[in-house]
Formats: C-alpha cells, sequence, structure tokens
C-alpha cells in the first residue's frame, strides 16, 4: 500500500505543527511549511484548509497569522489523519474484477487494511513527534522578549 501524496503532506504538516507546539507556541507560516517541506503553497493551502475543517488545526488570519494545533498531539491518533485524507482504502479494484463475489482475495485485503489502520489508531501524533525534531532553520521565528531588568538602587 502507498499513501497518496495529500496524505503524506498532511503527516508532515502535522507533525511540524507538534514538534513547534512541544517547543511553544508559535504560529506556523502555510509558505514557510510548503517551502520546508517542498510542497507548492496551494497544495499547502488545501491540506491545512482540510485539517482546520476536522479541527486538527487552528488558523489565525491576519498579517502575522497562521496555523498551530487545534487540540493535543496526544489527542490525535494516525489512523484517524488516515482516514480522513485518503480517498479510497481499498488495496484491490475489486469493483471492476470479474471474479467479484467469489474471491478468497477480498476478504484477506480488507483484513490487512483494518490491521493497518488498526495500528494507526494504537498510534497518536506525540508519539511521532517524540522521535523527531525540527532543523533549525524550520522553526518559527518567535519574538524574543526581553526579560525586565531590576532598577540599581
Amino acid at each position: 500500500m502507498r499513501l497518496t501524496a495529500h496524505t503524506d503532506y498532511a503527516l508532515r504538516i502535522l507533525l511540524h505543527a507538534a514538534l513547534v507546539a512541544r517547543e511553544g507556541d508559535g504560529l506556523l507560516g502555510i509558505g514557510k511549511v510548503a517551502q520546508e517541506h517542498d510542497i507548492s503553497r496551494n497544495n499547502a493551502m488545501k491540506v491545512v484548509n482540510e485539517l482546520a475543517s476536522a479541527g486538527l488545526l487552528e488558523t489565525v488570519r491576519g498579517r502575522s497569522g497562521g496555523f498551530r494545533l487545534a487540540r493535543p498531539a496526544e489527542e490525535i491518533t494516525l489512523g484517524a489523519v488516515v482516514r480522513l485524507t485518503e480517498p479510497c482504502l481499498n488495496l484491490a479494484d475489486c469493483e471492476h474484477c470479474i471474479l467479484r463475489g467469489n474471491c478468497g482475495l477480498t476478504g484477506m485485503l480488507n483484513r490487512a487494511m483494518q490491521a493497518f489502520l488498526a495500528e494507526l489508531d494504537g498510534q497518536t501524533l506525540a508519539q511521532a513527534a517524540e522521535g523527531s525534531r525540527l532543523p533549525s532553520r524550520a522553526r518559527p521565528k518567535l519574538l524574543a522578549v526581553e526579560p525586565a531588568r531590576a532598577d540599581p538602587v
């Protein structure tokens, strides 16, 4: 089985957002994330909008807007993301096969897909983020706040 590029982009964007959330509360810009992951801005925008509509990302409009995780990475399963973004989870085109209805392969492939999804249902975005690190160039630039200095007495 091979996941579509759309699902690949969704998983990468969510993982990127989870890594940023782990380090602080920065907003990610679509243009920068698209560039970092070598995704067209248009495709990144579609993915972010779909993930936002599903309640996985929160978007902030405006000049200094962007997006971030809408809920904790521990609550987002990879299985849910794959189900959301994959247009078809059938492993074979049984619809157009002359053996349809009389084939032992169909049940085997369905069980394999269910096992695949069950494995992903047991894995969270937080678990995927545990073994991942953002390169420094991919981190959002957060505004640095100077600590207050005590007046000399």
